[in-house]
């Protein structure tokens, strides 16, 4: 049960990536492309996503989901070495290929070629991360 609705909440959530555009590189480039062609309808799927999020840890506090474990903590309030430079390259990387993680996988039946070697790329930066987050650690303990 709990498979079939992973596959049901993945399957409308690339759903709705694909109809919003997040799919689309150009359209997420165009949004960061503030002094030239602006396109701000990023700022209302990210409202769509933010907004409902926002009720949606409200309302699991002292709950449990219904087919089984636990719902994830709250995120921690701090900044720390690790959000700083995990954010800085997920923007980089956001901003030269016009993609994230979630879209790049819903349209990767599609994407051609770019979007096979980003998803590749993607893959061997999350297999590489813990041991740069260790090196992370180490570096930030001896300053």
């Amino acid at each position: 049960m709990r498979i079939l609705l992973s596959l049901i909440a993945g399957g409308l959530f690339g759903a709705g990536l694909f109809i919003s555009g997040m799919t689309d590189t150009t359209k997420v480039q165009g949004w960061l492309d503030v002094f030239g062609n602006w396109d701000p309808t990023l700022a209302f799927v990210m409202g769509g996503a933010i907004i409902p999020m926002f009720f949606a840890w409200q309302l699991t506090r002292g709950r449990h989901p219904l087919v089984g474990g636990d719902f994830p903590a709250l995120p921690r309030p701090e900044l720390d070495h690790r959000l700083i430079v995990g954010s800085i390259l997920f923007g980089m990387g956001w901003g030269l290929a016009g993609i994230c993680p979630g879209p790049a996988i819903a349209s990767i039946t599609y994407n051609g070629i770019g979007g096979l070697v980003f998803v590749a790329a993607m893959l061997i930066g999350m297999g590489a991360a813990p041991a740069v987050g260790r090196g992370l650690d180490r570096v930030a303990a001896a300053a």
